[in-house]
């Protein structure tokens, strides 16, 4: 048994002792929020400036006064000095008095004493050669290596195994998903980097913002400091320098000492969103299972474990995944009006999914029960003993617990885990390729099995015409697709005659990702600046496909790809789930856009009709249909891509790893019919 640590130290002393081993530990996107906060967790916008927080955020102060060119410069100019500066003076000054978080204050002092050269860190490269996980203990936060001591496989244990005896530990499978690497996703960077040369007078605000949830133990851990909020810089600080040492907690995502601190105050109401959760300084760890073991985890680690309901809403979830902005000017001017650019559990809320009514649905369960099955990849429910010893075996006073959730956390990103396992060398993920690709191909599995549905009706004739409908069904507690607006889903329909040739095609998609027509030719409105496309209700040409998306609006009108630009949808004709109500709360801020006059848009399913030039004497014919999926669309890279930026910078490093990657569009559905 290793020596046992002090359970509640408050002095700030960080052990980087060595690089994770490619396993780590439990389990979301951008942005703070405006909330009044316990004295216990200070708010994560000091030193950012209320104004310019207040525009970004969309959560105004109590003046409510307007972000003004000075607000932002002030902001900027604080935030850029003063993030790892603040960071290495304060903490180092931490680990020799023994003061906790609580006694340091980033003030202008720390702001102008800590740049890399005194603290003896150093950057690296452009920003996407990022160092490896270390195994760290600081304060209230650990990383996930050190849970991964406990809550992994062994060979002398039973723990964490399903009935096959496959690993189902948080330690293996946590760590190839999209959490784990929250702040090593290279898209992240690039459009963080694009955010903030767009608005460049809000640029330090942007990247605080956007770490709060891609690097939240960072971020709180500088918040409770007293500390400025964490920038991109500091995630690449290397060294044995304090900066160094909350960059490695930035590093390791969205982390077990994250979610399992989350107090329960606030969850799912306004003023959690856009990152507002709480995490308390008492080191608790929240989990499900009732009467928990504590002694094993308070010696080894200082925390102790609380059995705790809300780690199983959907309102914990919903802390990161639902995302209010205020559109801004370029010159960083705040305008009227909110943005609400991703809401997955106001979605859910208004579906047949929601556990949270007085009566639920019999089909009703939370994000957990898609993205955390609580069986195994098999169907059968998972008992099993949640920890074993360190050093090998099982906990004799561990009983097996069920429900167990698998800390899978799914989703339909098939994209970014390869460019993370293609890129390793740069991007230094602590997951094994294994872990990656089982990743990988758990999102395939659910985009082909539990996403949608599409059928194709019976054809009719109305003289050398052919005509169909296509009706695609959405199977989540969401809209289809839902997050970040990069994603798209659409329908590839085409039809060959007797003799086996293409008569039509509408969604036909090259090698590169890119809609095409039926002659091969690249569609204008995949190309930076080009027409958006149109929700359709009837398709009888090849060049305008149904695409379900959401594309966003400036205050001008025109079609805007960065964030903090957007101020309404030019279009959103996501399929929107089953049970959706046009009188339920909240839905003046989700509401789709640009299907007025579609009557079968509806909730669950859109139907879309189609008719081709097809004689009789030319058949029979064979009428195909796909439905799918893409992790950033080809139009919305091509955006990103156009952003001016200096070679080098994580655009340009990032569009290198993109075009080397396999952007094929990924199976959601499909159907097949042969008509005469």
């Amino acid at each position: 048994m290793r020596p046992t640590r002090a359970p509640r130290a408050r002095a700030r002393v960080h052990h980087a002792v060595v690089p994770s081993r490619g396993a780590a530990t439990a389990s979301s996107s951008c942005a703070t929020s405006s909330r009044a906060r316990s004295p216990r967790a200070p708010s994560p916008r000091a030193g950012l400036g209320a104004a310019l927080c207040a525009a970004l955020l969309g959560c105004g102060d109590a003046s409510g006064d307007a972000i003004t060119e000075a607000d932002a410069s002030t902001a900027s100019t604080a935030g850029t000095s003063g993030s790892s500066g603040a960071v290495a003076t304060s903490a180092t000054t931490s680990a020799t008095t023994g003061a906790g978080p609580s006694a340091t204050s980033g003030g202008s002092d720390s702001a102008t004493s800590g740049d890399a050269e005194t603290t003896g860190a150093e950057t690296s490269g452009d920003g996407l050669e990022l160092p490896p996980l270390e195994t760290l203990q600081s304060g209230v936060f650990a990383t996930s290596p050190v849970c991964a001591e406990c809550h992994s496989v062994d060979a002398d244990a039973t723990a964490l195994r399903d009935e096959l005896g496959a690993d189902i530990s948080p330690a293996e499978l946590w760590s190839g998903t999209m959490m784990a690497n929250s702040a090593r996703d290279p898209f992240w960077w690039a459009m963080v980097t694009a955010e903030t040369l767009t608005i460049p007078s809000a640029a330090a605000a942007i990247e605080a913002t956007c770490t709060r949830c891609h690097a939240p133990m960072a971020a709180v851990d500088a918040a409770k400091a007293g500390e400025p909020a964490p920038d991109l810089a500091l995630l690449r600080q290397q060294g044995d320098g304090p900066a160094h040492a909350r960059a490695q907690l930035g590093l390791d995502g969205v982390s077990c000492a994250l979610c399992h601190q989350i107090a329960p105050e606030g969850l799912g109401q306004e003023s959690s969103y856009s990152g507002g959760f709480v995490v308390g300084d008492d080191m608790q760890i929240f989990a499900g299972h009732e009467q928990p073991f504590t002694m094993p985890m308070m010696m080894h680690t200082g925390y102790t474990p609380v059995a705790a309901a809300h780690t199983g809403t959907s309102a914990t979830c919903a802390s990161c995944h639902t995302l209010v902005t205020q559109p801004m000017t370029p010159e960083g001017e705040a305008l009227p009006g909110l943005h609400t650019e991703q809401a997955p559990y106001l979605e859910w809320r208004n579906s047949v999914f929601n556990t949270e009514l007085d009566a639920p649905d019999p089909a009703a369960r939370d994000c957990q029960g898609c993205h955390m099955p609580s069986r195994s990849e098999q169907g059968v429910p998972i008992t099993t003993r949640i920890a074993r010893r360190p050093g090998g075996g099982d906990f004799p006073p561990v009983e097996p617990r069920a429900p167990f959730h698998r800390h899978a956390l799914v989703g339909g990103n098939t994209l970014v885990p390869a460019i993370l396992r293609d890129n390793r060398a740069r991007l230094n993920p602590p997951a094994s390729d294994a872990a990656l690709e089982a990743t990988i191909e758990r999102a395939r599995d659910l985009l082909a099995n539990e996403t949608g549905s599409v059928a194709i009706a019976a054809p009719t004739r109305d003289g050398d015409a052919l005509e169909f409908a296509v009706t695609l069904t959405n199977l989540g507690g969401h809209k289809l697709p839902t997050g970040y607006p990069s994603r798209r889903v659409w329908l590839q329909v085409t039809v060959r005659d007797g003799a086996d040739e293409l008569v039509f095609r509408s969604g036909g998609v090259d090698g590169e990702g890119r809609l095409v027509d039926a002659a091969g030719e690249v569609l204008a409105a995949e190309l930076a600046g080009g027409p958006v496309l149109p929700h359709a209700a009837l398709i009888d040409v090849d060049d305008a496909p149904q695409v379900y998306e959401a594309v966003m609006l400036d205050e001008q009108g025109t079609p805007t790809f960065r964030l903090l630009r957007a101020d309404g949808y030019a279009k959103d004709n996501r399929l929107l789930p089953l049970g959706w109500s046009a009188g339920a709360p909240d839905v003046d801020r989700i509401a789709p856009v640009g299907v007025a006059g579609d009557a079968d848009f509806t909730g669950g399913a859109d139907t879309t009709r189609y008719r081709v030039h097809a004689p009789a004497a030319d058949g029979p014919y064979t009428i195909e249909v796909r439905a799918l999926h893409q992790v950033i669309s080809a139009r919305f890279a091509a955006e990103l891509f156009a952003v001016a930026s200096a070679p080098g910078s994580p655009i340009h490093a990032f569009q290198d790893m993109y075009e080397g990657a396999d952007r094929a569009p990924t199976l959601i559905a499909s159907d097949a019919r042969v008509v005469d």
